[in-house]
Parts: C-alpha cells; structure tokens; sequence
C-alpha cells in the first residue's frame, strides 16, 4: 500500500464519521426522551466542558457576607425559585423534578452543594447549565438574591435555626 492510498482510506473514514452522526440524529436515533438513557459519552463530555467554564468564569469572592438576614433572604427565594426542582427538606420531589433529566440535584439533602465554593453556584444560578434543564436567572433576579441562594446552599449544612425553619415551613 503507498502512503497516497493509506492518506487517502483516512481521510475518507474521517469523513465518514460526521456523516454518520448526522445520519444517527437525523433517522432519531439518539435518544431525547427524558425518559431514555445518555448518550455515549454524553455525561463526560458536558460535566467536562461545565467544569472548564466554571473554572474559568466564576467568581472567586462574595460580595455580600453570608449574615443571618442573608441566608434567610436566600432561604426565601431558594423556596420561591430553586425548590420546586431541588426540593425541599422532608418534602417529597415535586412531579416537576421526577420528570427531568438528567434529575436534578437535591441541594439541602447529604452534601448537596455545601462542598462547592458559592461563586460556583452563584455561576450556574446566574447563567443555567445547557441541556439540564437549569435555566439562568440572571435575567430575573439580582445578583444580589443569586449570592443569597448561594450563600445559603453552601452553608446548608449549618444554618441558624431562623433559615431552617424557613427552608421547612410548609407552603
């Protein structure tokens, strides 16, 4: 085989390859219900280009300071805004959340996201996450309220009593 014949077979097989992923979408093939199972590499390939923009994007610093009446300003708009997808605490997952996908995180269950810094909630609260079914707010709220909620999610695991029962009083 020469190199013109060897060049040529790889050059045809890349080209091969956009089409036949157009032709997997187009002949709906690639699984959009809900419902079905991701893709191949579907879950990789998004959390790696979230976490890449994330890391690039979001801020580093709060500017405004997690105080008791900040975290219970961010319990009220969680509970109006975030709570119908991310749940609440002892209240059963909304229909709304059962039938998303990929589901949505429960924020204020085990860990949710006390382990992740606030400006990288704050980012996602602000921008919403393609493809998952979390919209951007920054066009609905203030970045002062995004803070609030993302303060309030970090500090999940230790709020005053006042957020707490915020977060469980019943509609």
């Amino acid at each position: 085989m020469t190199f013109k014949g060897f060049f040529f077979g790889f050059v045809a097989g890349l080209a091969t390859l956009p089409v036949l992923g157009y032709l997997y979408l187009h002949f709906g093939l690639a699984p959009v219900a809900t419902s079905a199972a991701p893709m191949p590499m579907e879950r990789s390939l998004a959390r790696t280009a979230l976490h890449a923009a994330i890391d690039r994007n979001a801020p580093k610093d709060s500017p405004i300071q997690p105080t008791e009446p900040n975290l219970l300003a961010g319990a009220k708009q969680y509970r109006e805004h975030c709570a119908v997808c991310h749940g609440l605490p002892g209240v059963e997952r909304t229909a709304i959340a059962k039938g998303e996908f990929p589901q949505p995180p429960e924020l204020l269950v085990g860990t949710g996201v006390t382990d992740d810094p606030a400006g990288e909630t704050f980012w996602k609260t602000k921008n919403g996450i393609r493809l998952t079914g979390m919209p951007g707010f920054g066009a609905s709220l203030s970045d002062e309220q995004m803070w609030q909620i993302s303060l309030m999610l970090a500090k999940a695991d230790k709020l005053p009593a006042s957020v707490q029962q915020e977060l469980r009083a019943r509609p």
